[in-house]
Formats: structure tokens, C-alpha cells, sequence
């Protein structure tokens, strides 16, 4: 199976940034990410054993209970790997210092709880972002990251992980498809 555990964005927070792009979507040659599908992702598993599953949660579980709940904005935004060459657009993230740290110790402990689980994560430092499109190749996009760096959208109080799976090209658009296979809560 294909997970990744996640940060998943309330409605309000969705609904927000879904408006800011709306009216701008078709002036680029993006791939648009489907705004239900936008989340932070902690740690990514390309390939886990279903028999890991139970252990993973339970691993998750005690990782959340380890991290205190703390608030985000969605602000601002870049292109990967820069805006010269753009493959993927985002929105990033932003908060106080604690918050920073609180995340970044969330996805380290989110990579460390599925290690131990034998479903090992994939990946390079941690980058808290939503990816909103893609291309199929290099574009320039230094537009579409000066226009997202002008964007603040609602604070939201992040209290919860997500396990995700990931299904991969269905439908008729060949768009991933998401479940949710459980949820932790951070401790207050």
C-alpha cells in the first residue's frame, strides 16, 4: 500500500485558498491538485506490508500524544525544485516558533513511528507545503510564486495526524484517490 501520514487542513482553511486560486487557474499550464486532496504531508511509505498497519497507527498514536496541538496559517508559496524550472507549484505554511517546532518534531516523529513499524519512509527533510499543480515539465513560474507569497490565508489549530492511503491513477482524469485509515489527536 501507498500511505503517508498527513496534516490534513480544516474546510474553512480549503475553502479559502480553493477561492484565491479559482479566478487564476486557467492562466497557467498546471495540473491542478484537487483542493479536497491538500494536506502536509509528515512522512511518505511508497510500499507497506497490510500486516503493518495495526502497529503503525499504534505507533502514530503514541507519536501524537507526544506533541502539543498548535496553530497554522497557510501563507505564501514556491515552486519545486525553484520557479525557474517548476515541476510542482505550493502554498506553504506558517507560525510561531512553536508551532515551527511542533511540526517539525510531529514529521520527525511520524518517520520515526513508521520505521519501527517496518514501513519505511521515503524522502528528504521534511518541507511543510501543499502541493497545488504540476507540470509535465520545467516551467517558468516565478509569477504564479510572487502572486501565492501574497497570500495569508485563515489560522486553523492543528490538533490531529492522518494515515492516508494513496491510490494512485483512477478515474478517468487518472487522479489519485485518498481514504483515510485513521486519525490521532495531539495532546492539548
Amino acid at each position: 500500500m501507498r500511505l503517508f501520514v498527513a496534516v490534513i487542513p480544516p474546510e474553512r482553511v480549503v475553502e479559502d485558498l480553493d477561492a484565491f486560486l479559482a479566478p487564476r487557474r486557467e492562466a497557467g499550464p498546471f495540473r491542478w491538485t484537487l483542493p479536497e486532496q491538500w494536506h502536509l504531508t509528515l512522512a511518505f511509505m511508497p510500499d507497506v506490508e497490510e500486516r503493518r498497519l495495526d502497529d503503525l497507527l499504534e505507533r502514530l498514536a503514541r507519536a501524537a500524544k507526544r506533541r502539543t496541538a498548535f496553530d497554522l496559517q497557510v501563507r505564501g508559496g514556491g515552486a519545486f525544485p525553484n520557479a525557474a524550472r517548476a515541476r510542482v507549484l505550493w502554498a506553504g505554511v506558517d507560525g510561531d516558533d512553536t508551532a515551527r517546532t511542533e511540526l517539525s518534531r510531529l514529521a520527525t516523529g511520524a518517520r520515526a513511528a513508521a520505521s519501527k513499524a517496518g514501513a519505511e519512509p521515503e524522502g528528504g527533510k521534511f518541507r511543510a507545503h501543499l502541493t497545488l499543480a504540476r507540470l509535465g515539465r520545467p516551467a517558468e513560474a516565478s509569477n504564479w510564486v510572487r502572486l501565492l507569497e501574497g497570500y495569508a490565508g485563515p489560522e486553523w489549530r492543528v490538533d490531529e495526524l492522518a494515515l492516508v492511503a494513496s491510490y494512485l491513477g483512477e478515474g478517468p482524469r487518472k487522479r489519485p484517490r485518498y481514504e483515510v485509515l485513521g486519525t490521532n489527536m495531539l495532546a492539548r
